[in-house]
């Protein structure tokens, strides 16, 4: 009969086994997506190598991409002290202890304690008309909790918490993706401002020459004060075309600043005729942005926390056994304490269903559903952008390789005209008006020629940053 007994827990354990095959932790697969017209092939020219067998460009690091070594220093620079990192990197800190802890909830919850109490009893009380009056207890012990992971909830909790740790650590490549693009975007806008100061510097002095000849022509006879007053306007427009590049050069200094976590200061930048980058634009496959892009795996691995915790909240729905056990030394005198005589013991199996619970389970389920649908349409969501992204660089590459050359050539042709009108000026063959026009319309080429060599530059750096490059 004793022996019965000791075993009769066992019988909760043994009806729990046809439940088993009722309910298990599903396996997370990846959702089916269409990923070969990510983006549009079709507007790449020469430009870009657009082949489907190509290694991407996102596996190039971003030491081996940029050629300026003052742009490569930039970028380590920014890597060690951004601050937005470091909040990243604090971020993967705290998942990778929720991982600790779901790894530990396999095994037993373990507890020692060590209590004395005195306790004085009301003399009218049961025991009190027993004669005792105090009684002093003193206890060392150990307790243990256990559930057993039937259902497979606890692993459904501990993949719970590996990807959430797994997307923390794609935030933080996120993060770094982002700063390395941001930081060499500015970079090639600073040079780009920078010759555009030049330029401006350059057109004032030249300008300033062209009024003195100009009031030398009034003096002769030749040109009307008219003119003088159109050449004197042209000199003021230059400068305050100085002005707002200088201005502007100073607010992108400090936002550059602002990435490497430093005061405002000027930017020291490299050599005027630093080299750009040649490194071959291959896209690889459109599938590659799952592997690449971090701000897509990131999507996928909330996806799968939110499938893993829904598997959680539909465990809970079938019965729990917890086996819990307490044992150690007990006495009322403190001289018996650590005798053998002390010792007790005792273990308990609990078998816990869900019944009536004011429909906390099935809510927590409906919710763990619904977010699970919306980390779905989120992952689709950002893949669907990464291939916008791509064909947007794409697009935008290719544009200014082509606008370069076309722009190149009116700029040249432009300054023709600008020499030849200012000598004809001289000589009577021409009036001031066309020198005005074709001095201001050169002026606007030339600027717009630096714009469009360094937003090639930029373009490439938009392209790495959409394929996933410069987190490795």
């Amino acid at each position: 009969m004793k022996d019965a007994t000791r075993i009769r827990p066992l019988y909760g354990v043994l009806l729990l086994l046809p439940l088993a095959s009722c309910f298990t932790a599903k396996e997370y697969q990846r959702p089916g997506m269409a990923t070969d017209a990510l983006y549009r092939m079709d507007l790449a020219t020469d430009s870009v190598a657009p082949t489907m067998d190509s290694a991407s460009l996102a596996q190039v690091s971003w030491r081996n991409l940029f050629p300026d070594p003052v742009l490569k220093q930039y970028v380590q620079q920014a890597l060690d002290r951004n601050l937005d990192v470091r909040i990243a990197l604090r971020n993967t800190d705290a998942a990778a202890a929720y991982l600790r802890q779901g790894k530990a909830a396999f095994w037993p919850a373990v507890n020692g304690s060590v209590q004395a109490g005195h306790s004085h009893l009301s003399k009218n009380g049961p025991q009190g008309n027993l004669g005792v009056a105090d009684v002093d207890q003193f206890q060392a012990g150990a307790s243990l909790g256990w559930e057993a992971d039937i259902w497979g909830k606890i692993r459904s909790q501990k993949r719970a918490y590996e990807a959430a740790y797994l997307q923390s650590v794609e935030a933080q490549r996120d993060v770094q993706t982002r700063l390395v693009a941001s930081v060499a975007a500015g970079y090639y806008q600073l040079m780009a401002l920078r010759e555009q100061v030049a330029i401006a510097q350059e057109t004032i002095a030249s300008r300033d020459s062209s009024l003195r000849t100009t009031r030398a022509l009034q003096a002769a006879g030749q040109v009307t004060a008219v003119a003088v007053q159109q050449m004197e306007a042209q000199l003021y427009d230059a400068q305050l075309l100085l002005i707002n590049l200088q201005q502007g050069r100073r607010l992108l200094e400090n936002s550059f600043c602002m990435l490497l976590n430093e005061p405002p200061h000027e930017v020291v930048l490299g050599a005027t005729d630093s080299p750009e980058i040649t490194t071959p634009l291959a896209l690889g496959v459109p599938a590659d942005l799952l592997a690449n892009r971090p701000d897509v795996r990131q999507a996928e691995y909330a996806l799968i926390s939110a499938f893993e915790l829904t598997n959680v909240a539909k465990s809970n729905f079938y019965p729990s056994l917890s086996i819990s056990a307490t044992g150690g030394l007990q006495s009322l005198e403190v001289s018996n304490w650590l005798n053998a005589n002390s010792l007790f013991a005792n273990v308990a199996a609990n078998l816990l269903q869900p019944i009536v619970n004011q429909r906390q389970v099935r809510t927590a389920y409906e919710v763990a559903r619904s977010r699970q649908e919306q980390a779905l349409l989120r992952y689709q969501q950002v893949l669907l952008q990464a291939g916008a992204d791509v064909s947007n660089a794409l697009f935008d590459h290719d544009s200014k390789v082509r606008a370069e050359a076309v722009q190149r050539k009116q700029y040249e042709a432009l300054k023709v005209a600008v020499d030849y009108s200012a000598q004809l000026l001289v000589n009577g063959m021409a009036n001031y008006l066309e020198v005005l026009t074709a001095r201001q319309s050169a002026l606007a080429a030339q600027l717009n020629l630096v714009n469009i060599r360094y937003g090639k530059q930029m373009a490439i750096v938009d392209l790495y940053e959409a394929l996933g490059g410069g987190w490795k």
